[in-house]
């Protein structure tokens, strides 16, 4: 079983900046961090969970919706199992709830191709 635990949301004003976490523990199939292509995804109300960002396995190849490029980015730290999205200049558009998801070993912006979620971490931004 794998378990996706989020932090870091809150409310920032526009132009702020915040630093979510997802923590991720793999007891029962053993997979290590490793094995895992990382993603974080939104969802905003009354409308569809759209992609954000992912990260290789390996933290070799990145990947980002258009409308955060330059002012998101998303990295992982092997040795504490946890992928992090650090968004500055924060926008009122990207209030939703950020969800992070893990597949094993290839990336996808389709979060249909997730195995594994996160609960979810609220960010809101003020104008």
């Amino acid at each position: 079983q794998v378990q996706l635990v989020e932090s870091g949301g809150g409310l920032v004003q526009a132009g702020g900046s915040l630093r979510l976490s997802c923590l991720l523990s793999s007891q029962v199939s053993g997979r290590p961090f490793s094995n895992f292509a990382m993603g974080w995804f939104r969802q905003a109300p009354g409308k569809e969970r759209e992609f954000v960002a992912t990260i290789s396995w390996n933290g070799g190849s990145t990947n980002y919706v258009d409308s955060v490029k330059d002012r998101f980015t998303i990295s992982r730290d092997h040795h504490k199992n946890t992928v992090y999205l650090q968004m500055n200049q924060l926008r009122p558009e990207d209030t939703a709830v950020y969800y992070c998801a893990a597949r094993p070993f290839r990336t996808s912006a389709s979060p249909t191709e997730y195995n594994y979620w996160g609960q979810g971490t609220q960010v809101t931004v003020s104008s």
